[in-house]
């Protein structure tokens, strides 16, 4: 899959995203479900401002020290018996882990949901290498199944009701159940046990790495990660490079925001730390372990005005308030990471040629900022992607920069701005319907095309404010 998920152009996209009503009540209502049980986990918990505080002060203090962390971190991997990759893009992150499959002449993979497994591309890898990946969290398997991608960080399947969950299985593993959850859920489980004890390898993702203990924590609900981690003989996990704490003691502070901020609850079901194989003596775990640490465009953004979105803990709180993403959906970003997170990172890690639209695609409101548990200004993210977009970059249309310049002029002269404003009315008195603008011309299209724009008054302010205060002098 890799960071992409559609070659469609962003506009299509969107347009599709804003005519599937099933997407848009579904989006609506899991957002304002995640929402409300969010703010009364957060109340519950008692100076949320506190913690946020100290969540990014916890995030700002790794990535200002990173080098030092993950070189403790790699040392005690080892030193409990596990091998360390340092990956420097996708490729060779993809490649590491195909040819440790290779080597144990694996046929199946198991794996639990993880981001940056599917930022790397590494189930299509495996499967071009004559492996079978099956993923085991729920929605993501559902997805797997359906062929589909997933339109959300935590809640990948949110655009799927019970009734296509239902079609899915039936045309595609021979389910004859019902489209109630229970019955769908027993079928799931069935079918994953099956994989689950027959799987080779397993692989995981890596919610925060322990670097005094050489550990990789993982958070879940559905307690599969557990079972990845401890039926197959080898593990892999694989983490982007950012994602670590210094000790047990910041991994539980970043845990409650995780878990408050993405459902809304205290725990979730699952919060496990795995150090490395297991030893003598011990029942559960892997005999061999492997920890991928993938780069793929991270140390890229240190130390620039973008650093600050490496504090992201994928919790998808700014999603889960995002207006935008409310009507147009995950699958309109074409990107694994979709909402303001996404439109921040994805232009980061896989340039403007391919998501330049997307720092676009926001009211700039700062629920997203608000909502982020560790404090990231998303919104003034957005705004520095749109200075780099259209006067670094140079990738604004000709006609709007043409269009930005000349306004630029007129508005710095007083006569020429109040000259302007008196033909304005005129000028766009052939696009006017009702008052409105309709169908404008040049720039105003994209606009117009959407919503009807408000018509200039034919009265200028400053007219109006001098006659105003004319008649009032007069009336003295």
């Amino acid at each position: 899959m890799g960071l992409s998920i559609s070659d469609e152009k962003f506009k299509d996209r969107v347009e599709e995203g804003i005519n599937d009503d099933f997407m848009r009540g579904a989006v609506r209502s899991a957002q304002e479900r995640l929402q409300t049980n969010r703010l009364a986990a957060a109340n519950e918990l008692g100076n949320w401002e506190e913690w946020r505080s100290l969540g990014e002060e916890i995030r700002q203090h790794v990535l200002n020290n990173l080098d030092y962390y993950l070189y403790q971190l790699s040392e005690n991997v080892s030193k409990r018996g596990g091998h360390v990759f340092f990956a420097q893009t996708a490729e060779e992150a993809s490649r590491y882990i195909k040819e440790v499959v290779q080597k144990k002449n694996a046929k199946k993979v198991i794996k639990s949901k993880s981001m940056v497994t599917e930022e790397i591309g590494m189930n299509e890898a495996l499967m071009e290498a004559g492996s079978t990946v099956v993923e085991s969290d729920l929605g993501e398997y559902i997805l797997q199944v359906a062929g589909d991608h997933p339109s959300h960080i935590v809640a990948p399947a949110l655009h799927k009701n019970k009734d296509q969950i239902r079609d899915v299985f039936r045309d595609r593993l021979g389910y004859t159940g019902t489209e109630k959850p229970e019955e769908l859920a027993a079928f799931a489980r069935k079918v994953l046990r099956e994989e689950f004890l027959s799987a080779e390898i397993g692989i995981t993702g890596c919610n925060f790495a322990i670097a005094e203990s050489g550990s990789v924590g993982l958070v879940t609900n559905e307690g599969n990660a557990d079972m990845v981690t401890t039926l197959p003989k080898t593990q892999i996990a694989v983490m982007g490079m950012e994602r670590l704490v210094p000790t047990y003691e910041e991994f539980e502070v970043l845990v409650s925001l995780l878990t408050r901020s993405a459902v809304g609850q205290r725990l979730t079901s699952y919060i496990t730390t795995v150090t490395g194989p297991k030893e003598a003596g011990e029942v559960d775990g892997p005999e061999e372990f492997h920890l991928v640490i993938v780069d793929n465009g991270r140390s890229d953004i240190l130390g620039t005005e973008f650093q600050q979105v490496l504090q992201c803990i994928r919790c998808a709180a700014c999603i889960n308030v995002c207006p935008v993403y409310r009507n147009i959906g995950g699958h309109s970003y074409g990107s694994i990471y979709p909402g303001p997170i996404g439109a921040v990172l994805s232009p980061l890690l896989g340039g403007y040629d391919k998501y330049k639209e997307l720092p676009y695609a926001s009211s700039l409101c700062g629920a997203c900022t608000e909502a982020c548990p560790v404090k990231i200004p998303l919104h003034e993210l957005l705004i520095k992607h749109r200075q780099v977009i259209a006067e670094k970059e140079k990738r604004s249309p000709v006609a709007e920069r043409l269009l930005m310049k000349a306004f630029g002029v007129g508005a710095s002269k007083p006569g020429l701005y109040g000259a302007g404003a008196k033909m304005a009315s005129k000028v766009v008195r052939p696009f006017l319907k009702d008052d409105l603008i309709h169908k404008g011309p040049g720039p105003m299209k994209p606009w117009t095309d959407v919503r009807d724009f408000p018509a200039p008054n034919k009265e200028p302010f400053r007219d109006w404010f001098e006659k105003r205060e004319k008649d009032r002098g007069q009336k003295k």
